[in-house]
């Protein structure tokens, strides 16, 4: 098991320049897993005790915080994150606050799943940064409100037992709690600033919604995807493929470096269980002068089953939403998308069903993870 790096203490007052410069951080080994936080699919800041000086909503903006050193407003600096005033104690002859004074917020994650590391970033929060925090978890099904969420009935579970984090710091934590989580609470001691919370999982999709479904996309991440592994993610991520809607912008895809050899590039998944696919779209969407010339669609069932090509290599227009329907259902577990020689495309969608083992093994994994 790889050791979290850990950062405690103060960071250095801002002194011009860049503001990332002395930005404490590490590459956290969970992070190829989904942020199942994102905006994109669905999660939000319900709820918080306190948000005097920065919202709350704050703590889920794609993108690294920003810091203007000149932007004031008429309660003082102005944050990009989450912030509490500072809390007092009782009286004059106990000013300090208690142990257990501390602020909070509700998150709800954009999909259900299993938490394997989670990222408290306090960047620019240079002496105004909790001086500990802790994150719980639960898991209610429907839409709760907050109301429902702090009642006395629901139980939560901690995920990240209250330990020191730094400030103008990515504050990391691996998860090892093996169930399935839809809520999140969110907890600084005694109270501060956090820039960006980032929930690094597994979504875990519900059996019965898919079942409903009949017929949908097998590789989304809000249906329980993921983009195991990719030839190159130089400009953007690979799990971009696969998030909900179409691109908005460029970065909102997947984008390669040029190549300057014979190769190419390549995605490959792992679908929400074993599925029979029978259409497939590639999306090109803000891809213009970078977008993949040429593009196949691979399948195998099994982790040791043989590459059967489903889609062969195929011309691509830029900024194009391409589809085609198979000529035959194609059977697997897993896909692989090839574009030569290089550059992108912003979606991939495989539509199809699932087969009565991979609706089996599916309910067995949700049950199991308390479902």
């Amino acid at each position: 098991m790889t050791a979290i790096p850990s950062f405690t203490g103060d960071a250095n007052p801002y002194g011009g320049g860049d503001p990332y410069a002395d930005y404490r951080t590490a590459d956290f080994p969970f992070t190829q897993y989904t942020d199942l936080a994102d905006r994109r699919l669905g999660a939000g800041v319900i709820a918080a005790n306190d948000e005097f000086f920065a919202q709350r909503e704050n703590l889920l903006v794609p993108g690294p915080a920003e810091f203007d050193p000149e932007h004031f407003g008429h309660k003082g600096k102005i944050m990009d994150g989450w912030e509490t005033r500072r809390r007092r104690g009782a009286s004059a002859g106990h000013p300090w606050p208690t142990e257990e004074d501390h602020d909070w917020a509700l998150v709800r994650l954009g999909a259900p799943g299993v938490i394997r590391g989670i990222v408290v970033d306090t960047a620019h929060f240079r002496g105004n940064y909790p001086q500990a925090v802790s994150v719980e978890g639960t898991r209610v099904i429907g839409s709760p409100s907050p109301e429902e969420l702090l009642g006395d009935d629901v139980k939560w579970t901690t995920l990240v037992p209250r330990t020191p984090v730094g400030g103008h710091a990515a504050n990391g934590f691996a998860v090892d709690v093996e169930q399935c989580f839809t809520h999140l609470r969110v907890n600084q001691h005694p109270d501060g600033g956090i820039a960006r919370l980032r929930v690094h999982g597994e979504v875990v999709p519900d059996p019965a919604w898919l079942e409903a479904l009949g017929t949908f996309d097998v590789v989304a991440l809000e249906n329980g995807g993921r983009a195991e592994d990719a030839s190159n993610r130089f400009y953007s991520p690979a799990s971009n493929t696969i998030q909900p809607g179409r691109s908005l912008k460029m970065d909102d895809g997947w984008e390669t470096r040029r190549r300057r050899d014979q190769g190419h590039d390549w995605i490959r998944y792992r679908l929400a269980a074993q599925a029979q696919i029978r259409a497939l779209e590639i999306d090109t969407a803000y891809l213009k002068g970078n977008s993949a010339g040429w593009a196949s669609v691979s399948v195998r069932d099994g982790e040791d089953g043989d590459w059967q090509e489903i889609l062969p290599r195929t011309r691509l227009q830029p900024d194009t939403n391409h589809r085609f329907v198979l000529p035959a259902p194609a059977v697997g577990t897993h896909a692989r998308v090839d574009i030569f020689p290089d550059g992108g495309i912003s979606r991939l969608r495989l539509f199809g069903s699932l087969t009565q083992e991979g609706t089996s093994r599916l309910v067995a994994r949700h049950q199991e993870l308390g479902g």
